[in-house]
């Protein structure tokens, strides 16, 4: 009889360990949140082993095809350029592929069998029990399934990591700061489409990125810790209001009123998950849930794909699920520590917090 598991969480995480696991016979079901894949947001980064994994998943040449490529401009409080770029051609980025979330959200759907995967969308785990054989779950709507794995790929606010190990303030370390975008095909820049406009001063960025089908704004801000609520956005407009309503560089105004105006800003806190353990009982963690590295090092998409690629690998090489888990921890969280330990460059190129720091963080990019 197959081992049935529940997936919570359909991001990039969730998927892939999902088709892995359909692969190796295991009978999988997802359970998210969101009404539809949560498919907006900024381009994301395919890179290193990743792109393995990928080519292995038979996805790389579609990964490939999608490729965003682009030309960023910093520029200054009178909309004036000071550098032009492509990120792409960059050194340090050669060789690593850049790609809406939402064009590799849907690349690894696809490839996830719907007659054989299970997918439950706008639902989430109310409560969860373990025992000895299986994991007892509660559904939102009232229904109540056993599994014989529950994994965690529901994000940096998991609910199956609350609902196993606790609450996040004992595993979130804040970094000092605070981002919020939302779509803003109203905003226009003069600039042609696939260009990034970026604003830089002392502690903020604000942010334009045109793509050819929709554009996304926003602001990234150095701010002491906060008391809000991650679903509460009437809170979250009011701290973005706070911090930038009587800031009249660039196109913050009218950056700002989009954002106010907005029914679906994703708003959070520049922050990482740290754990000692990633498995507990019968429930696993993958992805942000078990060690978001934030989007300042550029490998949160990277990370999700190979820890959940790992994951199954181990469930399916080893009988005794308890060695399985084990390994995933030992080989796979060196790893990701050493990713997270790369958000103080991140920090300090995006968000200067001296003159000689945001004069370096333009220079780096004049030939």
């Amino acid at each position: 009889m197959k081992k049935k598991v529940l997936i919570s969480g359909a991001g990039f995480a969730g998927l892939t360990l999902a088709y892995w696991l359909n692969k190796f016979g295991y009978e999988v079901t997802i359970v998210e949140l969101g009404k539809n894949l949560r498919k907006s947001g900024s381009p994301i980064d395919v890179r290193g082993e990743a792109l393995n994994i990928a080519k292995e998943m038979g996805i790389l040449e579609k990964i490939k095809a999608n490729e965003f490529i682009h030309t960023d401009e910093i520029v200054n409080a009178k909309d004036e350029t000071l550098v032009k770029f492509s990120l792409n051609a960059q050194a340090e980025y050669l060789g690593d592929i850049e790609i809406h979330r939402g064009d590799l959200l849907d690349i690894l759907y696809e490839i996830v069998p719907k007659n054989e995967v299970e997918f439950l969308f706008d639902n989430s785990i109310e409560t969860l029990v373990q025992y000895e054989d299986y994991v007892a779950v509660t559904f939102e709507n009232g229904n109540k399934r056993n599994f014989d794995f529950v994994f965690g790929a529901d994000g940096t606010h998991s609910v199956v990591r609350k609902l196993v190990f606790g609450n996040e303030e004992n595993f979130s370390q804040f970094f000092g700061a605070y981002f919020g975008f939302t779509e803003a095909d109203n905003l226009h820049t003069g600039r042609p489409k696939n260009t990034g406009i970026i604003y830089r001063a002392l502690n903020k960025q604000a942010i334009i990125y045109q793509f050819n089908e929709v554009s996304y704004a926003g602001f990234i801000f150095r701010s002491p810790k906060l008391n809000w609520d991650y679903r509460n956005i009437e809170q979250q407009k009011q701290i973005l209001k706070d911090n930038f309503e009587n800031n009249t560089n660039w196109k913050i105004p009218e950056i700002l009123n989009t954002l106010l105006h907005s029914n679906d800003i994703f708003f959070d806190a520049v922050c990482q998950i740290h754990m000692r353990t990633w498995t507990k009982g019968r429930v696993a963690l993958v992805g942000d849930a078990a060690h978001a590295p934030s989007f300042f090092t550029g490998m949160g998409t990277s990370l999700a794909m190979q820890g959940a690629t790992l994951l199954a690998k181990e469930l399916h090489a080893n009988e005794d699920y308890k060695i399985a888990f084990a390994n995933y921890t030992e080989i796979f969280k060196p790893f990701a520590e050493s990713i997270q330990a790369r958000i103080s460059r991140g920090l300090k190129a995006q968000l200067p917090e001296t003159e000689e720091e945001l004069q370096a963080s333009i220079d780096r990019f004049r030939k």
